[in-house]
Order: structure tokens, then C-alpha cells, then sequence
């Protein structure tokens, strides 16, 4: 549950929204000292509020529960991310709006750290440090040569850090309060694909689409509804008239992906809502849809091109089991390590790798000697895939970890696809998974955003 918000803590917030530098009384002057005029070389004076008169340090533009977002900290966010979007070509809409989407951003991520800090989900020092060395390694370079790329961008990098120590946060809370629960039964596979058979599609065809989105709230007021509508019929106007849809997305859309231009990427025909499919069928690549209405909102797609995959053929499947040591809010860490690096010892003393997961694996697939079926590549964890494309048949892995916790796999067979019904009925599945859990998370973020305490300030400056 979302922490409760602190009496004192809260009235001395609701109180003021600026946060006050008051200098001390120097004893050493008579207190009829008038102040001395600062010569024209010497540090110019502060800020000072007209009404108070006195010098302002920082304001507050939001509070977040107990929590604050101050000028600065948005300052700082709207630099980096304007950086961002000039090197990726978007442009960028006008600066007021462009810091109230940031902000909206800011509220978001910090209303799911709270609940990941109230859950007990962190990420510790060395975790990160392993993260930071996994994001030099992706970037082909040094440690060392990629923190000074990044404080070329005008990062520190402790600022930096903590920006990826939240994004695995926010990736964990993700993976744990919505997509583990996600299910796909065989019916809804079975239907998915007698859809794509009654479209006469072998293979379905992908979109890469953007999509600008404007919420309704549950329940929501006719007036309440008119006021959303009228403003995704404003960012109609705005594209009709020719502006770039990625602006339009970063000024309008309030989707988690607005400031990146509202880009989805490629979606299979399954990831996507019917709704959405049926407008883009008919679109031609540059082309924008009308309003769209769902029960999230108001949509407005992109279609940015279109294909029709021919990767079934070339997937890899590999037969696998695994010994997995989760790490859960009350596990210590070097606890699971030990008792992981205990059990691959045992295997690489002969002991059989099936019993052992029977006796000391964490998840459902002890019931199976630690059997996990055949998994498709993209169809998991990267840390997983790479794992397991690494080793043969017959081989067992040394310890790794992925966000699920310590993992020993052992590969069994490794086949091709070859374009058969299991690989078919396997795309099916992911896409669908895929879609049910983009829209799991949506509805999980307008609760927990509902249950929070928010008071937006940024408008009274």
C-alpha cells in the first residue's frame, strides 16, 4: 500500500511551496545597519521573492505523497531529456509544455518507487555496478571510456547511476505486480490463430506505429470526458495542419513513450488491440488515424511502416532446464549467491542436475526436475538467452543472475523452428502475453496514480 502521508510533514508542505535560504543576523553589526551595495565584480545577490523578500533557494513544483519535486530537479530532468530528443531528430514542442510532460513523467516514476520502496524492491550497489558494466559492454566500450561519453552529454555520473538504479526499478515492479501474473490460455492462442488463418495470412504482418494517448479516468463526468476529448481534437488539428507527429506525441500524449514521439516499434498483429489493427490496416506509412476510443482514452495511431516477418524459419529453440534461487524483499543477497554457487558445485561434482532442481529450485519447475519446455529465442530474460546460446547440449552454466533471481541451466537439445505449427502457436502466445501485459500495466498505473496524494504547483509559478 501506498505509505500513509505524515501529519506535520504535510501541513509544513501544504504551508509554503518555496524553500527558503534565510541568512542569520550578523552580531557583529549594529541592527541599524543598512546592507552594503555589492561592487560590480563581487558575486551579485540572490534571488529574492517580491512577496516575502526573502532569497529563494528552490520552489516546489509538485509533492508526490511525501515526497517533493523541486524547479531544479525538473531543470535538470528537462536538460537531459531535450538533449535526448535533439540528438534523436524530434522536435520539440514549446518549452512550457515540454517541462509539464516531463514533470507528469516525474510524478509517475515516483509514484512507483514509493511502492517499490514500500515493497521492499531495491537495487543495491553491486547489482548496479554489474548493470553499469553490462551497459558499457552493449556499447562496445571500456568502463571507464563510456562514463566519460556520458559526461560528454553534460551527466554526472552519480546523477547517472541513479537514473539506471531507478530505471531497474521500475523495470522490476513492472515484471513482478503485472507480467508474472500475466496468463495466455490455449484457447486464446487457438483463436488468435484461426483469426490470422481467416485473414489468409501465413505470416501475419507487423506495424511499426506511434500513438499519441489521452486518458479518461474510470468513471469519469461528461464534463470530465468533453474536456479530454477536446484536447486529442486539438492534437488532431495540430497534425492535419502538418506538425510533426512526434511533436504532437511529445507535447499531447500522456503514454509513458510521449517524450520519445509516442514510438511503439514493431508490433506483431497479435500485440496489438483489435481496434488498433483495424485503423492501421488501411493507412499507407506517414499516415495518421482519426480518434480512436477506448477504455483507456482517446487514441490517435501512426503508421510508420508496415512488413510481413519472415523469421519463424530462422528461430532457434533450446530445450532447457534450471535451478533458480529467487531474491525476494526478505532474501539476502549473498545469501542466494552462496547457496547457488553451492548447488553448481554440487553439479559439477556429477550430482544429477534434475534432482537437485526437484529439491532446491523456487519455481514451478521443480514439479519437472527444473524442466522449463522448449523456449524460443526473444522469447526471455537477454541475460537468459545470452546464457543459453552460450553453452551445448549437455552443458550446465555457471551462476547468473537476471531480474528473477540466481539461475543453473542446463541445455538438453537445441532444434530449428522451421516454420512449424509450435513455432506459429509460439509467436502467438508471446505476442498475445505481450499485449495483455502493455495492457495490464496501464490499468496498473492509472490505480496506483488514483491512491496517490499529488498536488501539482507548477502552474502557480
Amino acid at each position: 500500500m501506498m505509505r500513509c502521508l505524515r501529519p506535520l510533514l504535510l501541513l509544513m508542505i501544504l504551508c509554503t511551496d518555496l524553500v527558503w535560504a534565510v541568512p542569520a543576523a550578523d552580531p557583529s553589526l549594529p541592527a541599524s545597519t543598512s546592507p552594503v551595495t555589492a561592487a560590480p565584480d563581487e558575486t551579485p545577490p540572490p534571488l529574492v521573492d517580491e512577496e516575502s523578500n526573502h532569497p529563494v533557494v528552490d520552489r516546489i513544483v509538485a509533492i508526490v505523497n511525501t515526497h517533493i519535486i523541486t524547479q531544479s530537479e525538473l531543470d535538470d530532468r528537462t536538460a537531459m531529456i531535450t538533449s535526448q530528443l535533439r540528438r534523436q531528430g524530434v522536435q520539440l514542442p514549446p518549452q512550457d509544455v515540454l517541462k509539464r510532460q516531463i514533470l507528469d513523467k516525474m510524478i509517475m516514476d515516483e509514484v512507483q518507487l514509493q511502492y517499490a520502496q514500500d515493497s521492499g524492491i531495491k537495487v543495491d550497489d553491486t547489482q548496479l555496478d554489474q548493470a553499469m558494466a553490462r551497459l558499457a559492454e552493449q556499447n562496445k566500450l571500456p568502463l571507464s571510456t563510456f562514463r566519460a561519453e556520458v559526461e560528454k552529454e553534460g551527466l554526472t555520473w552519480p546523477k547517472f547511476r541513479e537514473e539506471i538504479r531507478n530505471e531497474i526499478i521500475l523495470s522490476q515492479i513492472r515484471e513482478r505486480e503485472v507480467e508474472n501474473r500475466v496468463f495466455v490460455s490455449d484457447n486464446e492462442v487457438n483463436a488468435e490463430l484461426s483469426k490470422e488463418s481467416s485473414q489468409g495470412s501465413a505470416s501475419p504482418e507487423e506495424y511499426d506505429i506511434a500513438h499519441i494517448l489521452v486518458t479518461v479516468p474510470e468513471n469519469a463526468s461528461q464534463a470530465i470526458i468533453q474536456q479530454r476529448q477536446a484536447k486529442i481534437q486539438e492534437a488532431l488539428t495540430q497534425l492535419d495542419n502538418g506538425m510533426p507527429f512526434a511533436q504532437v506525441a511529445a507535447a499531447y500524449s500522456e503514454a509513458q513513450d510521449a517524450l520519445s514521439g509516442g514510438d511503439l516499434g514493431w508490433r506483431p498483429r497479435s500485440r496489438l488491440p483489435s481496434l488498433f489493427v483495424d485503423a492501421v490496416a488501411s493507412l499507407q506509412p506517414g499516415q495518421h488515424s482519426a480518434i480512436l476510443r477506448s477504455p483507456n482514452g482517446f487514441h490517435i495511431l501512426q503508421l510508420l511502416n508496415r512488413r510481413t516477418p519472415n523469421a519463424i524459419a530462422n528461430i532457434k529453440q533450446y530445450h532447457v532446464r534450471q535451478i533458480l534461487v529467487k531474491l525476494g524483499p526478505d532474501t539476502n543477497p549473498k545469501d542466494a549467491e552462496a547457496k547457488i554457487n553451492a548447488l553448481y558445485g554440487r553439479v559439477q561434482s556429477g550430482e544429477d542436475f534434475a534432482k537437485l532442481a526437484t529439491l532446491n529450485s523456487e519455481d514451478e519447475s521443480r514439479n519437472r526436475g527444473g524442466d522449463l519446455g522448449w523456449i524460443s529465442e526473444g522469447s526471455t530474460f537477454p541475460q537468459f538467452e545470452k546464457v543459453i546460446k552460450g553453452i551445448k547440449p549437455g552443458e550446465t552454466s555457471a551462476p547468473f543472475q537476471t531480474p528473477m533471481g540466481w539461475h543453473l541451466v542446463q541445455v538438453l537439445e537445441v532444434r530449428q523452428a522451421n516454420d512449424n505449427e509450435d513455432a506459429k502457436r509460439m509467436a502467438a502466445r508471446q505476442g498475445l502475453r505481450a499485449r495483455k501485459a502493455d495492457e495490464a500495466y496501464d490499468e496498473w498505473l492509472r490505480q496506483l496514480r488514483d491512491q496517490a496524494f499529488v498536488d501539482i504547483r507548477i502552474d502557480d509559478h
